[in-house]
């Protein structure tokens, strides 16, 4: 993978901003709050990168042939009586694309439809109802009610014998407020679940036995995972349809779930889910291990009802405002907080066999835009939360330097196919949006009649270097800063428009004094690039380049995207920062 840059094509697309899906995520242990505002669709670009990372591999197989019988399909999503597996599972999915799409029971009781946030957050699943899943793991369930209007179905699948519904009841829930001593139809059912597991390193102070929160399934294909002592932050879905298209956004759903009894000491639990939309209908596998870091090891079969132009394997959604230069466009205005930043991540990692390249986000442009990254083949990808400090953020309560990263690791057996890693990012003013999506695009349209099989890893990161990323030699970035460049090296007359780029970077492969071999390697979109050096930085025992841009004289309509790194002759000691000005 070279960092030279050749011809950058941009090509002006119209997207559509990326919106909470309907069925909209009540987050228990965070202090996100429902989103009620909805962008208008504008105009953005598509940004190849000048590093051609290459595809990932996503292939599309023959139709997966159905091992035991298909289940039955009541219209509510719900599956008939018989011992679930990922076969089984696949088997329905693939019947019901060949049927057209019933969307899932909306419908609520008045006084339910009628609830607003505060009211819904008021209802509270009993922990002494919880449903007890092995010695390590127990299961609780979330009500429907104001956004959470969909029915999810929920069984329990023993580890011998059938599977079962888990049936609504109202006494598992305390409704506090407006709606406490009300009790509801025995088929209202339930939104989604969270699991919760007994971590061997559960302080002295808790109770015996004492469970904790790791992973929410809620709302379309949402899920939520954390290590050991991280807080919650970005999300994974299943699946994302037409991220960023003209014509907007298809949000699946997952319509059931089985929760798979383990054995009674086992440390991993697997959950099975049907995923349905208008477009796709699909079987997912999820092999959870808790810990830190946290683990998912998923495999899906999906099957698509009609063609998907724009497909999006893997997705990760995230929120960035600002961060350690502001929200980062070119002339976006600063945000007045006394919040030094506010971002649950503050980049993108892309990485192949060969390289790793690290997108610092950004927010404040004028209309969203899509930056794409081809991989072939793909090693991984991520979105991160690399810093880590309290200092950064002084959020007492969002504790964002608590929040995790989540890796994305495809399958040895070749789970990708050529496309790209692409980027979404949406203008936003308001830290309760998610509008940063993440996702692997495969580069042809996915046709009906062909079954989609994918395997890929999600792997939770917190502070690097972490065991799931690759190239563990390379160094990171740690720091990106702008400022001009006249403070330092002045002309006359004055440019304000000329750019000191600062770009840190920390890791074992580095040396801890001078050393006149290593050297900055760098280049420009647009514009040129001058004067770059690389310095030891004594005080961190890190790397750090320095490089005056200077813009061309009619600036691109869209990004300019520069690249740096750190190197010994022709042998690469970090990875490559690629980011805008």
């Amino acid at each position: 993978m070279s960092v030279d840059t050749d011809d950058r094509g941009e090509d002006t697309q119209p997207t559509r901003p990326h919106r909470q899906p309907e069925a909209e995520r009540i987050d228990p242990p965070s202090r996100r709050r429902v989103l009620k505002t909805v962008l208008t669709a504008t105009a953005g670009s598509i940004i190849p990168s000048a590093i051609d990372l290459n595809g990932a591999r996503t292939w599309a197989g023959a139709a997966l042939q159905p091992q035991g019988p298909a289940s039955g399909s009541p219209r509510d999503g719900a599956v008939n009586a018989g011992a679930m597996t990922f076969e089984t599972l696949s088997a329905e999915a693939e019947r019901r694309a060949a049927a057209p799409y019933a969307a899932p029971p909306t419908e609520l009781p008045p006084a339910l439809a009628r609830l607003d946030y505060d009211g819904y957050r008021h209802i509270v699943f009993r922990p002494s109802e919880s449903v007890p899943l092995g010695r390590h793991f127990s299961a609780q369930l979330f009500h429907r009610g104001f956004l959470q209007r969909k029915r999810v179905a929920l069984y329990l699948q023993p580890r011998g014998g059938s599977a079962r519904e888990i049936p609504y009841q109202s006494r598992l829930f305390d409704f506090g407020g407006r709606l406490a001593g009300q009790s509801f139809p025995a088929d209202l059912g339930f939104a989604g679940f969270r699991l919760h597991y007994a971590f061997p390193e559960t302080p002295a102070w808790r109770p015996t036995g004492f469970q904790e929160e790791f992973l929410v399934f809620l709302g379309a294909s949402y899920f939520r995972l954390r290590a050991a002592g991280q807080e919650y932050g970005l999300s994974a879905r299943g699946l994302a349809i037409g991220t960023g298209a003209p014509e907007g956004e298809e949000f699946p759903d997952f319509a059931a779930h089985w929760l798979c009894e383990p054995e009674p000491e086992a440390r991993s639990l697997t959950v099975l889910s049907l995923l349905d939309s208008p477009s796709v209908s699909g079987a997912y596998r999820f092999v959870i291990t808790p810990g830190d870091p946290a683990r998912i090891a998923v495999t899906a079969a999906l099957y698509p009802r009609r063609p998907i132009a724009q497909l999006g394997l893997a997705p990760l959604t995230s929120m960035f405002l600002y961060g350690q230069n502001g929200p980062g466009a070119r002339g976006a205005k600063p945000f007045d907080d006394f919040r030094p930043q506010v971002h649950d991540s503050d980049g993108l990692c892309v990485a192949t066999a060969a390289d790793r390249l690290w997108r610092p986000l950004v927010n404040g442009r004028k209309q969203p835009q899509i930056s794409a990254f081809a991989a072939k083949p793909l090693s991984g990808f991520g979105l991160l939360q690399r810093e880590r400090s309290f200092a950064a953020y002084l959020d007492v309560e969002a504790r964002q330097e608590a929040r995790p990263g989540l890796w994305v690791a495809p399958g040895p057996e070749g789970a990708f196919a050529e496309g790209a890693v692409q980027l979404y990012e949406i203008p936003s003013a308001e830290e309760y949006m998610d509008n940063i999506v993440a996702a692997f695009v495969p580069a042809a349209p996915v046709q009906p009649g062909t079954a989609l099989q994918l395997a890929y890893g999600l792997t939770t990161v917190g502070a690097e270097p972490a065991d799931a990323m690759p190239q563990p030699d390379l160094a990171r970035v740690t720091t990106t800063r702008f400022g001009s460049a006249e403070r330092l090296r002045p002309t006359e007359p004055p440019n304000p428009a000329r750019r000191l780029c600062v770009i840190d970077f920390e890791g074992p492969s580095l040396p801890k004094g001078a050393d006149e071999t290593i050297a900055a390697e760098v280049s420009a979109s647009a514009g040129t690039l001058h004067e770059p050096v690389a310095n030891v930085v004594p005080q961190t025992g890190g790397w750090r380049i320095y490089v005056e841009w200077r813009p061309p004289q009619t600036m691109p309509a869209g990004d300019v995207v520069l690249r740096a790194r750190l190197v010994r002759g022709t042998t690469p000691l970090s990875e490559t920062w690629d980011a805008i000005v």
